[in-house]
């Protein structure tokens, strides 16, 4: 049996952790530059406000029921994250992290599962103030339509235990709100006469599904009729590649803001790969004008190169990307948005040094770390190559209401005073 745990309304909850006031209203969390909604309270949901919507559209709905509007605190939440999975950790020895809010146990030895989800919700509730579903049956899948019935029918846990179960949470599940089927799947199901998750897997056979929706929605169907499918991960797959990319707060026609964003940006991945002892192979490099500026001509050039061995080195990094950036960069452009990314990752210690390819100095290394240990100690790049610049950053992010930083930042915790 599989557990599936979700975080409620994820982002909305980190924000009324600290903020009580926001118990009970409705909050709306914005994108990078406080584009568009990413995230919903309850009470945002239940007033109209739509995810993904620009924020300029929805201002006479927000003036309208007094919407609370928060920025993305993006360090905040992944810190409570941390906490959710930590404490969830302690319920089964297999934990797999599927997102920043989901996670699945496998919970196969308990003997009352109902009572083994009150019992995580009411835990995570009590250390962390943040409300869970909790979904369990016998496949992911399942679990995950489980976590979707906790929700839907507010009853908080639900448990698929028998065929019985299985069969009478699939009658009331839409297939659009299938794991796995997206928007285009869902529209063409409904087409074809298939309007919920039971017709889905009883409908049609598996033959048909394999030529409508190939080996995916095969695994899909199967799982849904509780045959395991999709495995339960113990240990993340290591990650191919890593990007780091910003919409910048204003746009930009200078060379000199240009480079200060790549070098920022190749300096956080780098900073990644080697938090996760891996080396990057390649690099790709992008950026582009504004494309919603439809009396503008358009520019969005792309470069990718190969290092001569595969490096997690900030300074190799930073000036393979501003090479590119100079070749690629185009006067009498506004540019908005750019990025880097690091490709074919291998672990670090396994790297394969060319015949005239020497590597890191050690001297080189140690000023890495160093320089890993200032910045984890004292804040993102307190020490940083000159190249960064110490001035204002007009690309830089857009966030004029962003919440404190209460759990990772000294200078933003809370003060409490008689």
């Amino acid at each position: 049996m599989i557990a599936l745990v979700d975080c409620n309304n994820f982002y909305a909850s980190c924000e009324a952790l600290f903020q009580p006031r926001l118990i009970g209203k409705p909050v709306v969390v914005l994108s990078n530059n406080d584009g568009c909604v990413i995230a919903r309270s309850a009470e945002a949901k239940a007033i109209g406000i739509p995810m993904g919507a620009p924020a300029f559209q929805m201002k006479e709905l927000i003036e309208k029921y007094g919407v609370e509007i928060r920025s993305s605190n993006f360090a905040f939440y992944g810190d409570i994250s941390g906490r959710v999975m930590r404490t969830l950790a302690r319920f089964s020895p297999r934990q797999e992290i599927y997102s920043i809010d989901e996670c699945f146990l496998d919970v196969s030895d308990s003997d009352d599962l109902h009572a083994l989800g009150q019992e995580i919700q009411k835990t995570i509730r009590r250390e962390i103030g943040i409300g869970v579903g909790v979904g369990i049956a016998p496949t992911k899948t399942l679990a995950k339509a489980a976590n979707w019935k906790a929700k839907k029918s507010g009853a908080g846990v639900w448990v698929i235990d028998s065929d019985l179960s299985r069969r009478e949470l699939l009658a009331s599940m839409p297939v659009s709100e299938i794991w796995g089927v997206g928007r285009k799947h869902s529209k063409r199901l409904i087409s074809w006469g298939i309007q919920t998750a039971l017709d889905f897997t009883e409908k049609v056979s598996e033959v048909w599904i394999q030529e409508k929706m190939a080996i995916t929605g095969v695994r899909t169907w199967k799982e849904l009729r509780g045959e395991p499918c999709v495995s339960f991960e113990d240990i993340t797959p290591p990650k191919k590649s890593t990007i780091v990319s910003r919409t910048f707060g204003t746009g930009t026609d200078r060379l000199h803001d240009l480079e200060e964003a790549v070098a920022s940006f190749a300096l956080s991945a780098a900073e990644k790969i080697r938090r996760d002892k891996l080396a990057a192979n390649t690099i790709t490099l992008f950026f582009h004008t504004d494309f919603h500026r439809k009396d503008r001509e358009q520019y969005s050039p792309t470069g990718t190169t190969s290092f001569l061995s595969p490096t997690n080195d900030s300074f190799t990094i930073i000036q393979t990307a501003l090479t590119m950036l100079r070749s690629l960069y185009r006067p009498d452009y506004i540019y908005r948005k750019a990025g880097v990314m690091l490709g074919n990752l291998v672990p670090a210690d396994e790297v394969q040094l060319t015949m005239f390819d020497t590597g890191e100095s050690p001297e080189r290394k140690q000023l890495l770390l160093a320089m890993d240990s200032i910045n984890g100690r004292f804040g993102k790049e307190t020490v940083k190559p000159a190249v960064l610049g110490t001035g204002g950053k007009p690309w830089k992010l857009k966030q004029s209401q962003r919440s404190g930083r209460f759990t990772t930042c000294w200078e933003e915790i809370m003060v409490v005073t008689s």
